[in-house]
C-alpha cells in the first residue's frame, strides 16, 4: 500500500502539496531625513538715514520762523514808525522834513583855503552867536593826504556880512586867491528842489505801476512798495540824525536807492509767487541767500566808499546808500517776506 501511495504521488506530481510562496516583503520606508537646521540670519541693523541739515538760515526754514514771522514784521513796522516819527519831528522843529543846504534853499557859500586848525564846534558857535543864522562848516581835506586845505561855510546870510564876519574871526584877509564865494538864489535853489522832488515821485510811481503790472496782485503789490517806503523814509531819518543836511546829490542818491531797494524785493516776491519749486519755507529761504549777498555786497562797497573819500558831496550820496541799504535788510526780510509768508498761507499756496 505504501508503494501504491509513493507511485500514485511520483505519477502525480501536481498533487504535491504546494508550498506557500513567500509573502514579498513591504520595503522598508526610508527614514526621513532629518531637515538641515537653518541658521538663523540675524535681521539687518535699520541704519537711520540722516536727513542733511538744511544749509542758510534756520530761522527760515524752521518750525521757529513758522511760529515767529509775525513778529519780524511787527520789527520792521517799528522801524517805519520809528523813521516817520523822526522825521514829524524834524518838520514840528524846522518846518521841513529835512534838513537842506544852500544848493536848496538858497544862500552863500564861500570857502576860505586855509592849513590852521580850528575847532569846528566853537567857531560855529561864535559865528551863529555874532549873526544871529544858524551856519555850517565842513573841513575839506586832501585826498591823498587827508590834510586839511580849507573850510567851507555855508549860511543863508548876506554875502558881504559873511565875509566880514569870517575875516574877523578867522584873522585873514579874503581875497580871490586864498577864497572863492558862490551865491545861490532861494528862487533857484527852490525850483531845484522842486524838480527834484517830482522826479523821485515819478520814477516811484512808474516802478509801482512796472511792479503791478508783474507780479497783478494787490498783496505782494503793496508789500514791496512798503518796503521801498521804509528804506527811503529810514534813510532820510538817519540823515537827520547824522546832521547831514541834503543837497542836490541827496535827492539823486535817494534815486538811486529806490533802484538799489526794489531789486532784492521782486527778486524775493518773483521766486514766492511765480515759482513752485520746493516748499514755501525753501522758497524764501533760497531767495534770503541771493539776496542778503546783492545787498550786502552793494552795502559794503558804499560804505567803505563813505569812510574813505573827503568830498562832502561824495560822502552825503555814500552816506544815504549806506543808511537805505541798512534799513533795507530789515523791511526785506523781516517785513515783505513775512508779508507774503502771511499770504501764501492765506491762499493755501505752498
Amino acid at each position: 500500500m505504501e508503494n501504491t501511495e509513493e507511485k500514485s504521488q511520483e505519477t502525480h506530481p501536481e498533487v504535491q502539496e504546494k508550498q506557500p510562496e513567500p509573502q514579498p516583503q513591504p520595503e522598508p520606508k526610508p527614514e526621513p531625513k532629518p531637515e538641515p537646521v537653518q541658521e538663523k540670519k540675524p535681521e539687518p541693523k535699520k541704519i537711520e538715514v540722516k536727513q542733511p541739515k538744511p544749509k542758510g538760515p534756520r530761522f527760515m526754514s524752521g518750525a521757529w520762523y513758522n511760529k515767529k514771522y509775525k513778529i519780524l514784521l511787527i520789527i520792521s513796522i517799528i522801524i517805519l514808525a520809528l523813521a516817520v516819527t523822526q522825521l514829524a519831528i524834524q518838520y514840528s522843529t524846522t518846518g521841513d522834513y529835512m534838513k537842506k543846504d544852500v544848493s536848496l534853499t538858497g544862500g552863500t557859500v564861500i570857502t576860505v583855503y586855509t592849513q590852521e586848525q580850528f575847532d569846528i564846534v566853537e567857531l560855529t558857535a561864535t559865528l551863529e552867536s555874532n549873526l544871529g543864522q544858524s551856519i555850517q562848516i565842513k573841513r575839506l581835506q586832501d585826498i591823498s593826504s587827508g590834510k586839511q586845505i580849507g573850510l567851507s561855510f555855508e549860511s543863508q546870510i548876506n554875502e558881504t556880512l559873511l565875509e566880514q564876519e569870517l575875516e574877523d574871526i578867522l584873522s585873514i584877509e579874503i581875497t580871490e586867491e586864498n577864497s572863492s564865494i558862490e551865491v545861490v538864489s532861494s528862487n533857484l535853489s527852490e525850483s531845484f528842489y522842486q524838480q527834484l522832488i517830482t522826479a523821485v515821485l515819478i520814477a516811484f510811481l512808474f516802478m509801482a505801476i512796472v511792479v503791478l503790472l508783474i507780479f497783478r496782485k494787490i498783496v505782494p503789490f503793496l508789500a514791496i512798495m512798503l518796503a521801498a517806503v521804509t528804506d527811503i523814509l529810514g534813510a532820510l531819518a538817519l540823515a537827520n540824525i547824522f546832521g547831514f543836511s541834503l543837497s542836490t546829490a541827496g535827492i539823486a542818491a535817494l534815486l538811486m536807492l529806490i533802484g538799489y531797494s526794489i531789486d532784492t524785493d521782486v527778486m524775493l516776491t518773483t521766486k514766492v509767487i511765480k515759482r513752485r519749486e520746493g516748499h514755501l519755507n525753501q522758497r524764501i529761504k533760497s531767495a534770503f541767500k541771493t539776496g542778503i549777498t546783492m545787498t550786502l555786497t552793494s552795502l559794503i562797497a558804499v560804505f567803505v566808499a563813505y569812510l574813505f573819500v573827503t568830498s562832502p558831496v561824495l560822502k552825503q550820496i555814500f552816506f544815504i546808500l549806506s543808511a537805505g541799504l541798512l534799513i533795507d535788510l530789515f523791511s526785506t526780510w523781516l517785513g515783505n517776506a513775512s508779508i507774503l509768508k502771511w499770504y501764501c498761507e492765506k491762499k493755501k499756496i505752498t
